[in-house]
């Protein structure tokens, strides 16, 4: 299944569609994309798997699932071997903490943008995470309130997509 992240801010789940946020420069071409832009690349993206903060709780899912951990990181340096990829914290390298305080990263779902293989400087750390208060623009992800990303845990399978960029519907 193929869940639409529409740029006109909805994220459709099923026949519901949900408020969401993208990046602070917008969306741009996923050939366009470059590291550090704000913007979220638009295309389909399979979902890799869920990560959770453990003591924030695990909704039900289908999905493949990881608890991140207090040195949980993941690289964003175009020049280093683990660019795009999980890390441990600290790292000699450019690293995002995927242990927040803000509740951003309570739930993950990565995103299979520029992972396979990762190439510099393309974009990295892709995710769907939980949105800030008045869904204030990511650094180039998309995110949901936490109830509407319960509900796509509940809903989504393995193998299944997100679709960045779907256009609203024509009326």
């Amino acid at each position: 299944m193929i869940f639409e992240a529409r740029l006109d801010g909805r994220f459709l789940i099923g026949s519901c569609a949900v408020r969401c946020a993208f990046g602070r420069s917008g969306a741009l071409l996923a050939a366009d994309k470059r590291e550090g832009d704000g913007a979220t690349p638009l295309g389909t993206w399979p979902i890799r798997r869920l990560l959770y903060r453990p003591d924030r709780g695990l909704p039900h899912t289908a999905l493949e699932t990881a608890p991140i951990q207090p040195d949980d990181g993941w690289c964003d340096d175009p020049s280093d071997a683990a660019y795009n990829r999980p890390v441990r914290l600290p790292y000699l390298a450019s690293a995002e903490a995927m242990w927040r305080d803000d509740h951003l990263y309570d739930l993950v779902l990565v995103l299979g943008h520029n992972d396979d293989p990762p190439v510099a400087p393309m974009g990295s750390a892709i995710f769907l995470h939980l949105a800030k208060p008045e869904y204030a623009p990511t650094e180039g992800c998309v995110a949901l309130a936490r109830a509407d990303m319960e509900q796509l845990l509940a809903e989504v399978r393995p193998g299944d997509q997100i679709r960045i960029g779907a256009a609203p519907e024509q009326g």
